[in-house]
This record gives C-alpha cells, structure tokens and sequence, in this order.
C-alpha cells in the first residue's frame, strides 16, 4: 500500500497518554483493535485503554486523533466496564506484535516487529508490517528497510470465527500444498493449530497438505484426531500415502482406520501393505491410466481427460495392454498429443516397454528410472499383469536422504 497518508507506528502508540476532549489524561493506550475482512485492509474499530488498573474500551467513532505521541479523543465520557474482545476483533499488540505470520509471496513464517497504521477518510487502517528483526542496540527506528504491505501477510489468528477464517484463507490456495506442508513443519505448536484450523475449513486441501508432511510430523498430526476424522482425512490421499500414514500410526490404532475407510480405498490399501517397504510393491501407486490397443488417440486423449480424479503424474504415461491384460507398450503424453487422432494405440505404443517387479528395491526403481529417463514405470506380476506405477516423484522421495530434507528447510526458513 503506497500512501502519503499520515502513517503512525503500533510501537510508537503503546502506553501512549489518552487525552479526553477537555485535553485532560484518562488512561494510557494499551491495544488497537481491528476486525479482519476478506478483501482490505483491517479497519481500526477501537483501542484498549489502561485506565489504572483497568482495560477498557474506546469505540473509533470517539477516536479524534491518533498520533505516535498521543491519543486524544471527541468525548470526555467513558464506559468503564472492563474490556471483553468480541468475536472478530483482533488486537493488534496482543495477537500480531511480536508473533509470525505467514509471507504469503515467500511462503514462509516471519515476525512481525511493527505495525503502520494509516489514517484514511472514516478511519483508520492496519496497512503494512515491518518484519525486518531489528539490532538489540537499535530499540526505536526501523532503518532504512521498508515496511510491506499488510496483504502480503496472512495473521494466524486461532480465534477467528470459521466464517471469517474460511473467506479470508483463499489468499493461502495461491501457495502449493507442499509449500504450506513446509510452514507446518517450521511452525511451533501454537501456530500449527491456528494454520490446522484455517486448512480445516477445505477438507480437499487439508488432505492435500497431509499428504505431503515428512512422516514423523504426519504421524504427530494424526495421532492427535480420533479414528474419524482419520479416516477422512485418508479418504481424500493416495492409496501408496495412505499405506504409510496407517503403518506410522500407533499398533492399536491402524485396523479402526482401516476399518472406517471407504470399501475401494480399504481394499487397494490392504493390498498394497501386503509389499515389503523399500521395494517396488511398496513404492507402487494404484493410480494409472492402462488402455487397450485398439484405442484410437483421440479416444486415448478423452480419457485422460477423464481421469481428473487422479493425481496428474500418474498421467504421464498412458499403458497398453493386450486382450489378456498384459503389458504390451506405453505412450507418453507429449507423443499422444503429436499422433494422428485416429491412429491406433499399438500403431503409436512403444513396445516392450521398460518394467519392474515388486521385489525390485530403491536402488533398482531409481536406477532404472535415471536410466531411461522415466516420469514414471509400472510394476508388473510374473504374468506381466500391471499391478501399480511407481511416479518419480514418489522415487525421489525415497532416494533423497532425509537430513539433505532437513537442510533444505533449514535453508528456506532461516
């Protein structure tokens, strides 16, 4: 937000003197309150005031001015019951001064040093932050950094009414699940349940960002819910994700997730957990696209188009199979789209293509990948049957150690 509005600074404010409109001291500033919108910036609705011993509250209506060295306001009258927050109200020193956000344009979780309040026609607004950290010998200024703008910023704010929460989170849906997977794992407990009760109010999502958690937080996040909410949490992952997420769960805990799931989804992971970790079998998604030879291209592209259910990798690659189901070839997209329409799958198929078996470990699935610069390679029984494709995302993640995972967000959240 750009302005030559006159702009005055949370920090400067607080335990400022309150004057009344007689020029006489009532009380000193000891909070702002704003009320978060969807679109906007938030709109001063009030003040805290300390009144000996007491808080209470200032509507803005009495508010005349609002300076960095006082506070004088129209009346000289004030409800002196004890302040109570209302349902939508933010203080700005209590829940935002001092606290982090997240940076919605870097995706990461930084702290808020300072708040610019600006002065507009009706009111006042909370319109950027400073979370530059300042030197320990430098307690008032801000250097020469900039302040930005408050929309580049979303508050975690736990209290917020789900209404509110839900119609303000859609600035988060710009940000990559695993980008808010990654916020989650460097926020503290506080700040995951505050994100947890955002992501809650989009099931999809929430689902989403699970998914991609490192296993020891996933494991932490759903051992804290009961066996339901687990269930449908899982029922919105891939059957290969949700496999891991039931074996990380405590021995007396997996049957009843098993048990709630959908009779499709328990029924692919049963068969998936039947594989050994580490192998191919374990690896293995049951997301594919496997059509028949006599498919035309076009009839191909309209059902990949189709599978809109799927996660797009599990795409790249559409399988060919032969009237008994068996592996006779494979086409990736990119040739698919440059075929003629009408041309026949086993015209346009390579043919033999690469496989595995399901006791193929790591170092071979990722070999073989690297090898023949695969997005992806199915898993077949000894019959050459299909029975899952590994993506090579799901390869990467498992050849990649753990500690260069925990350095690269390291690395992101310093």
């Amino acid at each position: 937000m750009t302005t030559t509005r006159p702009r005055t600074l949370l920090s400067g404010m607080l335990r400022q003197p309150i004057q009344d409109a007689k020029g006489n001291q009532i009380g000193v500033l000891a909070d702002v309150i704003v009320r978060l919108g969807p679109e906007g910036y938030p709109a001063v609705t009030g003040l805290v005031a300390r009144v000996g011993s007491t808080a209470v509250f200032v509507p803005a209506v009495n508010i005349e001015a609002l300076d960095d060295d006082r506070v004088v306001l129209d009346t000289a009258k004030l409800d002196l019951r004890p302040f109570e927050r209302r349902d939508g109200e933010v203080l700005l020193k209590e829940a935002v001064l001092g606290h982090r956000l997240i940076d919605v344009d870097n995706a990461r979780l930084v702290r808020a040093y300072d708040v610019a309040i600006d002065s507009i026609p009706g009111g006042w607004v909370a319109a950027a932050l400073d979370v530059h950290a300042r030197p320990w010998y430098s307690r008032r200024g801000h250097g020469a950094h900039a302040f930005r703008d408050w929309k580049s910023f979303e508050a975690l704010i736990g209290h917020e009414p789900s209404a509110a929460a839900r119609s303000r989170f859609k600035r988060l849906r710009g940000l990559r699940p695993a980008q808010i997977a990654d916020l989650i794992e460097d926020a503290s407990s506080r700040e995951r349940d505050d994100l947890f009760e955002h992501l809650h109010t989009d099931p999809e999502l929430e689902a989403d960002v699970i998914e991609e958690l490192d296993d020891n937080d996933q494991a932490q996040v759903l051992k804290a819910r009961d066996t339901a909410d687990i269930a449908a949490v899982l029922s919105r992952m891939h059957a290969d994700d949700v496999v891991d997420a039931i074996l990380d769960l405590p021995q007396e805990r997996r049957q009843p997730v098993l048990d709630a799931l959908p009779p499709t989804q328990r029924r692919d992971v049963l068969r998936l957990m039947t594989y050994q970790d580490k192998t191919a079998g374990g690896l293995m998604g049951v997301e594919y696209l496997a059509l028949g030879e006599d498919v035309t291209v076009q009839e191909a592209r309209s059902a990949v188009r189709a599978a809109d259910a799927q996660q797009p990798q599990s795409l790249a690659v559409v399988y060919v199979v032969d009237d008994t189901g068996r592996l006779a070839g494979s086409v990736d997209l990119v040739a698919l789209l440059r075929a003629d329409p009408a041309a026949l799958l086993r015209d346009v198929a390579e043919a033999e293509p690469v496989s595995l078996v399901p006791t193929d470990d790591i170092i071979e699935v990722v070999n073989v990948m690297a090898d023949y610069n695969l997005l992806s390679v199915p898993v077949v029984d000894d019959t050459e049957h299909i029975l899952g494709v590994i993506t090579v995302d799901d390869a990467l993640e498992e050849a990649i150690p753990e500690d260069w995972r925990q350095r690269e967000r390291r690395t992101r959240s310093s």
